[in-house]
Order: structure tokens, then sequence, then C-alpha cells
């Protein structure tokens, strides 16, 4: 009887262990997935493409998309997918889904693979209220740029009509951003490449802007554009300058086999890779002007090597190599204290390949100040500083041999010559003149 009683008792512990199991199971998971939509700004336009990203624990199972419009809905997306990841991401175009104007609902229904509901999983339904928009944003231009010369800057003021994403001036398809100001306008500094001539430049301007919808508006920016003549010089690589080099950047080149190959590596592949840093440092930036007025250079300090200096490096006769140098090199006194040129925001310190030691000085709408070939930073990032604040100290770091500072201009995040911005006359004729008070 007692052993019965021990059999009884313990079936009954299996069979509540086992409910126990099964209800876990069942009911562990009872959430539908996590579901997020982009872009989610209300509006769209049929060459939307919609990205659904869902996660959940169990997988997802099934994501479904349909436009819900007078309480009837139109499926336009459908899947069942095979293997069932946490994460998915899906793209979903609305190119072919009859959308007409007007407002209507985006129904998504999500599906993980959880046992809930017998095996069905739970459904996550997002409703999400909507407009078609099929009208191209105008774009109104209120301030043409001034003559603008090769390697140098300009400016543009325009207004658009409706909300955007984005907007500002593409340069053979460069895109730089405009921003918006407090009187509703928008502000775009942009460069006109060194590399490129004004033939060229005067073709390739275009301002262009894109709304909430998607849909984008793109016209030609007409610009008085202009040649400028750059120093051109051919450079012997002798054995004793390649040793030092090799001796002193080893690190940045490690796979280099001789002190040519050392230099030519860091002569174009760290130089490209530090060009495309700053174009990336240069989008860390505020929406308003944080200058005033002219721009200071290195005190009693001469100048070196200049803006886009074009230098032609040869081996025993032979051509091998060739660079530009963006910016100027003005040499002083030994470990010489370096003021910022304006007042502004740090956005970078560290050590940049060529460039060595670096601080990088916002000052707003995409003007940027470089300092670098530093033997000190006194600044840190987030920093705000005032036009004559020492912030470095010179030196002979990175690709530099003898102490000196090298000092550029980054707009849109493109290097462009210093020698306007620290120009009054060129300031006010061309900057000050065409952006008003209302932009402090």
């Amino acid at each position: 009887m007692r052993k019965k009683n021990m059999f009884s008792s313990l079936l009954g512990l299996l069979i509540i262990t086992a409910l126990a199991a099964g209800g876990y199971t069942f009911l562990k998971d009872m959430d539908g997935p996590v579901v997020e939509v982009a872009p989610n700004t209300g509006r769209v336009s049929p060459a939307t493409i919609l990205q659904v990203s869902m996660s959940d624990q169990s997988g997802i199972r099934a994501l479904s998309v349909g436009i819900r419009k007078n309480n009837v809905i139109n499926i336009i997306f459908k899947k069942h997918f095979d293997a069932y990841h946490t994460q998915r991401t899906v793209e979903v175009p609305l190119k072919n889904a009859n959308l007409r104007e007007g407002a209507f609902d985006l129904e998504i229904r999500a599906t993980d693979s959880s046992l809930a509901g017998f095996g069905q999983g739970n459904t996550r339904t997002v409703l999400l209220p909507m407009r078609l928009d099929m009208q191209q944003p105008r774009i109104s231009v209120k301030n043409l740029p001034p003559n603008v010369h090769r390697g140098g800057s300009a400016v543009i003021r325009y207004t658009v009509d409706e909300e955007v994403t984005s907007s500002g001036v593409l340069i053979a398809g460069y895109f730089v951003p405009g921003f918006l100001q407090k009187d509703g306008s928008y502000l775009c500094l942009f460069p006109f490449p060194y590399a490129m001539t004004a033939k060229d430049f005067k073709g390739a301007v275009e301002i262009s802007a894109a709304d909430l919808a998607g849909n984008v508006t793109k016209s030609r920016l007409t610009v008085m554009a202009y040649e400028r003549n750059f120093k051109s010089d051919t450079l012997e690589l002798k054995d004793d300058f390649l040793d030092t080099v090799q001796n002193k950047l080893r690190s940045l080149a490690p796979d280099a086999t001789s002190p040519l190959d050392c230099y030519l590596y860091i002569n174009n592949q760290v130089r490209a890779a530090n060009v495309q840093t700053l174009r990336e440092i240069g989008k860390n930036t505020a929406a308003a002007m944080l200058w005033s007025g002219a721009f200071q250079r290195l005190p009693r300090s001469a100048s070196r090597a200049g803006f886009a200096d074009h230098r032609f490096f040869t081996r025993q006769g032979k051509l091998v190599g060739e660079s530009f140098h963006l910016g100027f090199d003005l040499a002083s006194v030994r470990n010489a204290d370096v003021p910022a040129a304006n007042s502004g925001r740090v956005v970078h310190v560290g050590n940049l390949g060529i460039y060595g030691n670096i601080v990088v000085v916002d000052h707003g709408l995409g003007l940027m100040s470089l300092y670098s070939h530093l033997s000190e930073q006194l600044v840190k990032v987030g920093d705000i500083v005032a036009k004559g604040q020492t912030i470095a100290r010179t030196g002979s770091s990175g690709l530099a041999f003898g102490d000196h500072l090298h000092f550029g201009i980054i707009v849109g995040g493109v290097e462009v010559t210093p020698l306007e911005w620290i120009d009054p006359k060129w300031m006010r004729d061309n900057i000050a003149g065409r952006i008003n008070a209302e932009t402090h």
C-alpha cells in the first residue's frame, strides 16, 4: 500500500512537472515582435522603400504589410521566413502599391515563432498613419554665391516650401548639407575642390532637397567660377630622407619591404585614408555660425608651403609619386603657442597619420580649422574655444621634418585655401555680407 502511494505521488509529480514545462514553453513568450519602421515621417511617395525591422527572442516567423483605407485593407507585402532569426530587417517598396493621393494607414503585422496560440505564435500589429505626397519640394535661391576661385569657398542662402529631411549643394555628386536658420532659410557653405577645373565645376554644381515623403528636387546652380594657379615642385627622394621617414613612421606601413615602399604607402594609402577621416569629422558640425570676423594665422610666422602645392616625387630620375599639400605650413619658434583661428568647438583631438598630432575646431555650418604636426594638444573634444585662445603647440609629428604648424580650413569636409578666411576683405565681400545677424 505504501509503495502504491509512493508511485501515485511520483506520477503526480511527473504530471505537474510536465504541465509546468509545457506551460512555460507556451507562456514564456506572450509578446509579439518589436517592430520599427523607417522612414517614419508620416509621408511617403511611390519611390519610398520602407525598412521594417523586427526583433523577438523566439525568432521572426512572418511579416505582412498592408494599406488600410476606408476599413479596407490591401496587402502589398507578405513573407513567411524559412529560418527564424531573432532579428530581421526587410525592405518593402511602395512602387507597385497602387497608392492614391491622400491619407491612409500602413498596417504591419509581424509574427514570432513561439508556441503561443497553440503553435501559431504571437502577432504584433502596428498601425501608422501615412499620407501619399507626390509633389517635389520647391527651392527658392535668395542669395547666389559670389565669384568663387578654384580651391576656395562659397555660400548660398535658399528656402524650401516644405519640411525636408535633407537639402544642400551637390558638387559632382558630393553632397554638402545646408543648415536651417532661425528665419526659416537655409545656409550652405560649399567648396570649389582644388582638383576640379572651373569649367568642370560650373557644370557640376546643383542644389537639392528631399522632403518627408522622399520626393527629391535637383536643379543646376549658376556659379561664377574662376581658375587659380598653384605652385608645382619636383622633389628627388634621397636615401637619407627615405630612411628617416621609415624610422619615424614605420608603424603606418608595417608591411613595407623597403624605405621607398614605406614612403609611397604613407603618401598614397595613408594620405587617402586621412582625407576620408577628415570628411567624417566634417559632419560633426553646428547648425549655426560660431565664428566672428576674419580668421587668425599663427602669430609671427613665416609661410613655408602653400595650399594645393603640387609635388612630384622622383627616384633616380623616375617619377614614383605625387601629392597635393592641402594647407599652409607656418614656421615660428620651436614649440610655439598655437591660437584658435576663430571661436568654435573642439571636435577632434588625436593622432592622424600624415598629420601627426592634430586638433580640429568646428566653427559651424560645416566650417572647420585644422592644426597639425603638433608637439602638444592643450584642449579636449567638446571644449569651447575663443578666437586667439592657445589650443596647442607646434611640433614635427606625423609626416613633418622641422618644427612648424600645418594650418588648414575645411568646408563641407573638403580642405580649401585658408588664404580667403584670413582675409578680412574677402570675408566681408563673400561671407559676412551674405549671412545676416539672425544666424548668430
